[in-house]
């Protein structure tokens, strides 16, 4: 406690009666005095149980793992201060068993009349690629399957260094796109809108893949529109473009999805979605409706009676503008989110009647080539215009043929039931997780390391394909082990007389050994002497 006061000194702190959801107790929470209640709630589903929460000590329970010195404490307290940035949820559990990662309110870099900051921006993201790169370091004991197995019994040369890339150090998330775009002027639907997204993106992966070489690094997009922008887009670019020998951990660029910590960071628009409503949840107007309204010239008094009169004083998105949106940042970011859903009215209607939406002659997809305990896998998807899975081919190479066959029936019947309608969330949720061999090391496929089943890893690799979650590894499970089909088995003793009185023996079955050695010269081991090795041989086995 001394030490998360330490971190908090000087800072006016109110607590609030607060309850994750309607129906649950009230609890006391202290926060930051400027904070609303909508991040009180936040923090009460982020915190299990009923106990009071006090956030000071709640961020101290992480920065004693996230933090190296008094310096980087001080400074990721005061990201969390101006709402700028805050851990993922995981860290806010202390559950170091999978990668950390932090989540950044775009909207909170943007300045009244200075515009985006980059350079703070910027200094942010190193702090942060900084901290994680650490904290992998400092929890490799607890990961779950990301164990460098091939290198513990291959121990590299003396005088070399290993040339591997290290592993993922953790993810940065952005969010609250929209609102930003309002802080500096523009519309979400609008050619300038997307335009100046696509540079805040890119900036934000340069300045995380900065000292892994050039061969990591995005292409810039060409218009910046912002001012200031694109020389600091040039500046980070020049300094990540370096080659060099050692390359650091791999920090991972995406967008948030719905979560607690962004009601922490007072959060309008999660990840890159736009804002829908001019309203916060307590009725009045949302900061970025304000901002817009000023740049147009409006008070909120002169703004309603131009909407009385008729006049359409701020446009809405269009039921596209979400999809304009993720076209134009794919490419810009390592991890998107799941595609917006435009057509899901139109889903759930041809659900109801029972027609099929057919996949056209030519559509978009890919292949995946997988090896999971050494057994390979081709997976194959179809999508549809609006890049939503429609079809699932799983061919499994070097199987029997009816393990083959049970595998592309299986992926039939799945794309039978997408195109019917049925939401891609339900396989994932049934069929993700699935035990039975062959399950091992996957190889081929940075989505899993390790996949309790062949459909495991289909269903893990989909869902983080398309409705961006990633899925952590399942543990490993030890599999009791089989009989060998192959070897004989004794058939059941019969009784001593039979029915015909004569007496009757136990019988065995009879292994046929077939020798493939050409070589006269060569005796094999399980053929009798003086036996040629081309000829079968029966023996029994006792």
């Amino acid at each position: 406690m001394t030490t998360a006061q330490r971190h908090w000194n000087g800072v006016l702190m109110s607590t609030l009666e607060a309850a994750a959801d309607p129906d649950a107790p009230l609890r006391s929470v202290t926060l930051p005095a400027e904070w609303d209640a909508g991040a009180a709630s936040a923090l009460a589903r982020l915190v299990p149980g009923d106990t009071a929460i006090d956030l000071p000590s709640l961020t101290a329970d992480w920065l004693g793992t996230l933090a190296p010195d008094e310096g980087t404490a001080r400074s990721l307290v005061w990201l969390l201060l101006t709402r700028q940035a805050a851990p993922t949820e995981p860290v806010w559990h202390g559950a170091f068993d999978r990668r950390a990662g932090f989540v950044l309110n775009l909207a909170a870099f943007v300045s009244p009349g200075e515009g985006f900051a980059a350079r703070t921006f910027v200094a942010a993201l190193r702090l942060i690629c900084s901290v994680l790169r650490h904290t992998a370091q400092v929890t490799a004991d607890q990961r779950n399957g990301e164990l460098p197995l091939p290198d513990l019994f291959t121990p590299p040369a003396s005088g070399t260094t290993p040339s591997a890339t290290p592993a993922e150090a953790g993810t940065v998330l952005l969010t609250n796109l929209d609102a930003c775009l309002a802080g500096v002027g523009l519309d979400y639907d609008s050619e300038d809108g997307r335009a100046a997204a696509c540079a805040i993106t890119a900036l934000a992966t340069l300045a995380a893949h900065t000292g892994r070489g050039p061969e990591a690094l995005p292409l810039p997009p060409v218009r910046t529109v912002l001012p200031g922008l694109g020389e600091t887009l040039r500046a980070v670019w020049n300094e990540a473009a370096v080659v060099t020998e050692n390359p650091l951990a791999a920090v991972e660029t995406g967008f948030s999805t719905p979560n607690p910590v962004d009601g922490i960071l007072g959060v309008e628009a999660c990840g890159l979605a736009p804002v829908f409503s001019m309203l916060n949840p307590d009725g009045r107007l949302a900061d970025s409706t304000r901002q817009r309204l000023e740049l147009r010239g409006f008070t909120p008094e002169t703004a309603l009676a131009a909407a009385l009169a008729g006049e359409t004083v701020l446009p809405q998105p269009s039921p596209t503008a979400h999809l304009a949106m993720y076209r134009a940042l794919t490419g810009f970011v390592d991890r998107m989110p799941a595609r917006p859903e435009t057509f899901s009215t139109s889903n759930r209607m041809r659900l109801e009647r029972g027609k099929r939406r057919v996949l056209s002659t030519r559509h978009g997809g890919f292949t995946q080539k997988t090896t999971i305990a050494g057994h390979r896998l081709f997976m194959r998807t179809g999508e549809y215009e609006d890049g939503t899975l429609g079809e699932l081919a799983l061919t499994p190479t070097r199987e029997s043929g009816m393990v083959r066959g049970l595998m592309e029936s299986f992926g039939e019947a799945v794309s039978i039931g997408l195109q019917y309608g049925a939401p891609l969330e339900a396989f994932v949720e049934n069929f993700a997780y699935s035990c039975f061999g062959p399950a091992g090391t996957v190889e081929g496929d940075p989505v899993a390391s390790y996949a309790t089943s062949m459909l495991d890893y289909v269903f893990r690799a989909l869902s983080d394909s398309y409705l961006g979650r990633r899925l952590p590894d399942g543990p490993y499970q030890d599999r009791p082990n089989d009989p060998d089909p192959l070897l004989p088995m004794d058939l059941p003793e019969l009784d001593q007389t039979g029915g015909n009185g004569t007496s009757s023996v136990r019988k065995h079955r009879i292994l046929r050994l077939v020798s493939q050695t050409p070589d006269p010269s060569a005796q094999p081991e399980d053929t009798e002497p003086g036996t040629p090795p081309d000829t079968h041989v029966q023996r029994k086995i006792p």
